[in-house]
């Protein structure tokens, strides 16, 4: 099922579904995995099968949790776990996605599926970052801190070191600007809270932070404006000159 996966995975868009987390869903417990009929794996796993193509992620999740209870070491277990995996990411279950990950990657060092593993904690730890509901409305939420886009990134850059071949790995790269970008903004947005608040050497720090470590980033010539201007209310008129002079020159 790994292909049918593997598709879902690319269809899913940098703009998160309101109606994918809205549906957010808790894992199974122990009596709802207990009222999953008696059945062989294979049967179970056809039933998970269907439920997962329909969009039925609690019910699919319920089914595969019993699979991966009853037959831990069957030879569906590495599928189910995969499964699994999807499942809890379209339901918005964040936390037990990323457990079973790293469960799936601890146990698993060398699995031939393992880019898939990586690609897929990338866009869990996105979810896990973003407010949906928020973002579809136009709330700018430049302002939360940036943790989870960091170890997206992480992520999704292990993925590449270690699969540059991969087929998730040209996905991996859009969403990696994607997120350079977020971060950049983030370290932007605190720039201008101390500048606002008179804190011009805060300031400064944080827009040489993103010249430093984001200058890829679309936001290169507005952390080159803030620390201009905090160093000219420093009273630095070499270091206020130089980033303008760099602005300048970027421009060309």
């Amino acid at each position: 099922m790994i292909n049918k996966i593997g598709k879902r995975a690319f269809a899913i868009v940098f703009s998160v579904s309101v109606l994918g987390l809205g549906a957010c869903s808790s894992a199974p417990d122990q009596e709802d995995i207990q009222r999953v009929p008696n059945k062989s794996a294979q049967a179970l796993y056809e039933d998970a099968k269907q439920t997962l193509d329909s969009g039925l992620y609690a019910r699919a999740i319920e089914l595969l949790s019993a699979i991966d209870s009853r037959y831990p070491f069957g030879p569906l277990s590495k599928q189910v776990q995969m499964d699994l995996v999807f499942a809890h990411y379209q339901a918005g279950n964040t936390e037990q996605a990323l457990a079973t990950i790293d469960r799936f990657i601890r146990l698993n060092p060398n699995h031939k599926d393992l880019d898939y593993m990586y690609y897929m904690r990338g866009l869990v730890n996105i979810k896990a970052d973003e407010n949906a509901f928020q973002e579809y409305f136009g709330v700018d939420r430049a302002d939360r801190d940036a943790n989870r886009t960091r170890v997206a990134f992480t992520d999704l850059s292990t993925l590449l070191k270690r699969f540059p071949n991969s087929a998730y790995a040209p996905e991996a790269k859009k969403r990696l600007v994607w997120l350079l970008n977020k971060m950049a903004r983030y370290e932007l947005k605190v720039a201008e809270y101390y500048y606002e608040r008179e804190a011009y050497l805060a300031a400064a720090n944080r827009g040489k932070y993103v010249v430093e470590h984001y200058s890829q980033s679309s936001y290169l010539d507005q952390a080159l404006e803030i620390m201009e201007k905090s160093y000219n209310k420093l009273g630095l008129p070499e270091l206020s000159e130089h980033a303008k002079a760099t602005r300048e020159a970027n421009k060309r």
